[in-house]
């Protein structure tokens, strides 16, 4: 016989179990609302270079997006508080986010290498896109670990320090598990080198990737018109189940970007879709 104490109890076992699940739905739910399945679509802020700082966040929100790299044009690294405090309450004030930073430098000076990790943490970015050099990684051991701030090496094309996959998988290899790689997919095409196949081989040393379209390995394009596989792209990314910033880089036309920024955010959402 089932009592008003059993009702009472089994009412609010439901409700519990409601409030958890609810939650868990509501998440899955937005997670499957965004047009960009479940990746931080942002922008690597160098897409904006024509614009000043204000207008860069501004334009950020009529694509959409609420994430950044910054190139250091948008935002110099500084510790100065009360510059720290502005930057930080104009990205507030945008709605966006500020998880990356770069591409920035890193040699045999230790002093400048550590003003840049306190850049990073007054920031509060948890990935900086680097070009170290090889002298550098022995005091970025030493930092990632302190500042708990993860290391990306930047690819950057034909003739430069790290254009093909292997000298980036070997730097990394016996490193801090947070030094890793930005994959930036059109540098990646400009030297002839298959960017799934880096994500793949990175695997959980992926801490970025700037995504950007090349044709015939000597001209950037609109995401969908070169000869990156989106697709794949995304879902080499999605197995590692990647939660950085995707950055949509665009290197073209910079005084007038946005209706090109517009069609490539659509192949994005295009792709995305079809994962």
């Amino acid at each position: 016989m089932t009592t008003d104490q059993d009702l009472s109890r089994r009412k609010l076992l439901q409700r519990a179990a409601l409030g958890a699940g609810g939650a868990l739905q509501l998440a899955r739910q937005v997670r499957a609302e965004s047009p960009y399945g479940p990746f931080k679509m942002g922008i690597q802020s160098y897409s904006l270079r024509g614009y000043g700082l204000d207008e860069a966040l501004a334009q950020t929100r009529r694509l959409g997006l609420r994430y950044w790299e910054s190139f250091p044009g948008h935002i110099p690294p500084t510790t100065e508080p009360g510059r720290v405090a502005a930057l930080r309450e104009k990205l507030a004030a945008a709605g966006v986010e500020l998880l990356s930073y770069g591409v920035v430098g890193f040699g045999r000076d230790a002093d400048a290498n550590r003003r840049m990790f306190e850049a990073a943490r007054a920031l509060g970015v948890r990935t900086l896109s680097a070009d170290p050099e090889h002298e550098a990684f022995d005091q970025l051991e030493r930092l990632v670990e302190e500042f708990g701030i993860n290391i990306a090496i930047h690819n950057h094309g034909p003739g430069s320090r790290w254009d093909r996959i292997q000298q980036v998988v070997d730097a990394c290899k016996q490193r801090h598990r947070r030094i890793g790689a930005c994959v930036d997919t059109g540098h990646f095409l400009r030297s002839k080198e298959d960017p799934v196949r880096a994500i793949e081989l990175l695997g959980p040393r992926v801490f970025g990737c700037h995504l950007k379209d090349v044709k015939d390995a000597t001209r950037f394009a609109i995401l969908g018109k070169g000869d990156l596989d989106i697709r794949g792209t995304l879902r080499a990314l999605k197995k590692l189940e990647y939660r950085e910033v995707l950055a949509l880089e665009y290197e073209e036309n910079p005084q007038d970007p946005m209706a090109d920024l517009q069609e490539c955010l659509a192949a994005v959402r295009s792709a995305a879709a079809a994962l």
